[in-house]
Order: structure tokens, then C-alpha cells, then sequence
């Protein structure tokens, strides 16, 4: 099989099975099957999962809970006007007609749900990042594992056809040994800083203060602190836990591997000064033992340079570019002669006679090198959000553990907390879980 027609098998593989799932889900789904869900928290990701749990028959939502009552409104009409909303999370838990629950809250919170929702015995989708510190995530291990209940991670590229194409690419070894991976992700305005707007009615009578505060320290009445969390270290990890999560996740699905070995970041706040306490822009180089390096950069002051995941070998590049699949390969042939001239005449001759240097050093092989343009593709699945929320509930009902469950999170997000730990110290750091 040449390397088209591979590439083409691959890809059409990761395809399909999208395609299957979405078909096969399509048939009824028996009352005894139906999955009754609840969500602690209903910010703007919060509907976007219940807008991918509407497209999915067979699960409901049936309760709700939020500290801005008209986000708790507004999502109860958008998952179909029969949700009861709950003034505090743990009425959601105690509900027996709850099976499992998505909690879409500040990172702060993210434990404490966690283990109450376990506890309670129901299944968990929790958003990435999965934690707030690293030591929070060998908390929800452990509970999981007591629990036997299923939770899965909500960094959704785990599900989408492209970083299944983009595996099986790597799996088959057409990229040579792995070197290097370049991951970017950028943003260029205020929304994308996180400075969203605030709605008009939100006020000290429609927002909970002490119910987002939790358990993070006591501070005055701040709408700016509840609608622009992640600007604030009291609630988040700020860019290394919203976006280097995802590239974390990314890069160790598609080269199955686990964590690195070394963390070394620097980071700065240059431009929005007067509204985030975490850094807007930071570098990040992590070396994994397996045998190759990576380097995460993200800025919230500019969308130039090439962003996405690019993954270096020494036979090639694959570039992981939103809905796109690149492949590149490396130039064949080298060129010494530049080098070899200088040598005795003799010593030259004989260099260039023999049929093992003749192989590498040829004409031939510099017109080849020229002609690897690499080759592109366009990746059509089903919807990211749609594609992980079918993922979790293929988890429940067949009670296995998903690929993004609570270990493989927690390893993606102690990733961000050591970026973290690497700024404020200003040192290179051993990634030790």
C-alpha cells in the first residue's frame, strides 16, 4: 500500500465511525435507555452541551442550577421548558430522577462538585479543565475508583474525527521517529480575552454572590468577577487551563502518551493590564520521555502565525489545522559536496564512486526533494460537542470508562497547573503527578 492509498484507508476509517454512531443513535430509544440529566452551572458552554444533548435522542434534561437566574431560564426553554431549576447544586444531587450530570462551573468548583456528584452516584461530564490544582485530581481518581461510576472529561477532541485520522497517521509510523511538536493557540479581542458582556438585569438580586464564591477567598460583590471568571486567579488557571488543556489533550491522545517528564513556561500580562490578574500571553516547552519536546504558545493580543498542532518527524509533518489534516514529507537526499570539494581530488572521487553515497547524493534524489509538497485534507464528522457527548453516554450505558476519563484528565490539566507553577517561579519543573 503506497501512501495515498494508506492515507485515504486511514481517513476514511476515522470517518466512518462517526457516521455509524450518528446513524445507529438515530433509531428509538427504549424508556428503560434514557439517559435524565442535570447541570450544575448554565454559563454559554453550558448550552452549548445542552444544545448537543437535544441532538442526541434518548437523553433529557430534568434539572438545573445556576447562580445568574437568567442563565437558569434561558436554559431551561432551551432544553425543552420541563427542567426544574434548583437554587443550589445539591437539590440537583439528591434528585433520584437524575442519572448523571454535567457540571459546567468555574475551575474552583470543579472538585467539590465532582466528589458530591460521585458520591451521590451519579455519572459525571466535567468540563476541562478537570481540576483546579494538580492535587484535586488524585482526589477525583480516587473517588471515581470507589465509586465505580463513569466520568469523562470535556475537552472534545478526544471524539472528533480528525484526531482519530490524525492517530492512526501517527500509529503507522509514516511521520519516522517524533521529534518535535509546535502547538499554538491564539486569540485577538476582548471576547476572546474573556471580557464578555455582562447582562443588563445582573444585579445583587439575580446573581448568587455567595454561591459562586464557594469555596475561593471572600471578596466584594464583582460582576466582572462571575461573568469574566477566567481574568482571575481565585477561579481559574487563566490560559494554560482554558487553551493549553486543549493542545495538552490533543497531543496526548493523538501520540498516546502520557504526560512530560519537564516543564519550563514564561508568561506576561502586556495588554490587558487593567482587567486580568493571569498572565495574556505565555510560551511553554515540555519534554516528554518518549523522546521528543513540545512547545505550547498562546497570546491573547494577536491571530498572527501559524496556529494548530504540528506534529515533526524525521519522514514527516503532520499539521492538525481545526477541520483540516496536513501531511508533509521530509526532503529526501542530501548534499555534501559543498564539504567533500574541499578534499583531496582523489579522496573526492572515490567519495562520490561509492553506490551507498551515490544513493543519498544524487541529482535524483535533490529533484525529489523539491517535488514533497505534502498533501491536504478536509475532515467532515459529526459535531465536536455532539460527537464527546455521545462518547459519555456510549460510557454510561456500557459502563466503561471513557478514553477521556479522570486519570487522562487529570494528566491534561496538571500539564497547565506546572506551566503555572514554572511562571510564578520563575524554574524549570519536574512533572511528577
Amino acid at each position: 500500500m503506497d501512501r495515498r492509498d494508506f492515507l485515504r484507508s486511514s481517513l476514511t476509517a476515522g470517518l466512518l465511525a462517526p457516521a455509524l454512531r450518528s446513524s445507529a443513535s438515530a433509531q428509538p430509544v427504549a424508556p428503560s435507555d434514557r439517559l435524565r440529566l442535570g447541570f450544575l452551572g448554565t454559563g454559554a458552554r453550558a448550552h452549548q452541551l445542552i444544545d448537543a444533548c437535544r441532538a442526541i435522542p434518548g437523553l433529557e434534561v430534568v434539572s438545573l442550577c445556576d447562580a445568574y437566574t437568567g442563565r437558569a431560564e434561558r436554559a431551561k426553554a432551551r432544553s425543552g421548558g420541563s427542567a426544574v431549576i434548583s437554587p443550589d447544586y445539591r437539590a440537583v444531587l439528591d434528585d433520584r430522577n437524575v442519572d448523571a450530570v454535567f457540571i459546567v462551573t468555574p475551575d474552583h468548583w470543579h472538585r467539590t462538585m465532582a466528589l458530591a456528584a460521585l458520591e451521590a452516584g451519579k455519572d459525571v461530564y466535567l468540563e476541562k479543565p478537570m481540576t483546579y490544582t494538580v492535587a484535586e485530581g488524585r482526589e477525583i481518581i480516587a473517588a471515581v475508583d470507589r465509586s465505580s461510576r463513569v466520568l469523562q472529561v470535556g475537552s472534545q477532541g478526544p471524539s472528533s474525527a480528525l484526531e482519530h485520522a490524525a492517530r492512526d497517521i501517527v500509529k503507522s509510523g509514516r511521520l519516522g521517529q517524533i521529534t518535535l511538536v509546535r502547538a499554538a493557540f491564539n486569540r485577538n479581542s476582548a471576547g476572546g480575552a474573556w471580557l464578555y458582556p455582562i447582562p443588563p438585569d445582573a444585579n445583587e438580586r439575580t446573581v448568587n454572590w455567595a454561591q459562586f464564591l464557594g469555596s475561593a477567598p471572600a471578596r466584594p460583590f464583582s460582576l466582572e468577577r462571575f461573568f469574566r471568571w477566567r481574568c482571575y486567579w481565585d477561579y481559574s488557571g487563566g490560559l494554560a487551563t482554558d487553551l493549553f488543556v486543549h493542545l495538552a489533550t490533543t497531543i496526548h491522545h493523538v501520540l498516546d502518551v502520557q504526560g512530560p517528564s519537564q516543564v519550563m513556561a514564561s508568561g506576561a500580562t502586556h495588554r490587558w493590564t487593567g482587567t486580568h490578574e493571569v498572565p495574556d500571553t505565555i510560551d511553554a516547552v515540555l519534554t516528554y520521555p518518549e523522546g521528543f519536546t513540545v512547545t505550547l504558545g498562546c497570546t491573547l493580543n494577536s491571530t498572527g502565525g501559524e496556529e494548530g498542532v504540528h506534529i515533526h518527524g524525521t519522514k514527516g509533518t503532520l499539521h492538525l489545522l481545526g477541520d483540516r489534516l496536513r501531511l508533509t514529507t521530509e526532503a529526501g537526499g542530501d548534499n555534501n559536496r559543498w564539504v567533500v570539494r574541499s578534499w583531496p581530488e582523489a579522496l573526492e572521487r572515490a567519495y562520490y564512486d561509492d553506490p551507498k553515497v551515490q544513493a543519498i547524493e544524487t541529482p535524483g534524489a535533490q529533484r525529489q526533494q523539491a517535488s514533497s509538497s505534502g498533501e491536504e485534507w478536509a475532515i467532515r464528522g459529526e459535531n465536536e460537542d455532539i460527537a464527546h457527548v455521545r462518547t459519555f453516554v456510549d460510557a454510561v450505558r456500557s459502563r466503561k470508562q471513557p478514553i477521556e476519563d479522570a486519570r487522562f484528565g487529570h494528566r491534561a490539566a496538571a500539564v497547565a497547573h506546572f506551566v503555572n507553577q514554572s511562571i510564578r517561579e520563575g524554574k524549570s519543573l519536574n512533572f511528577e503527578l
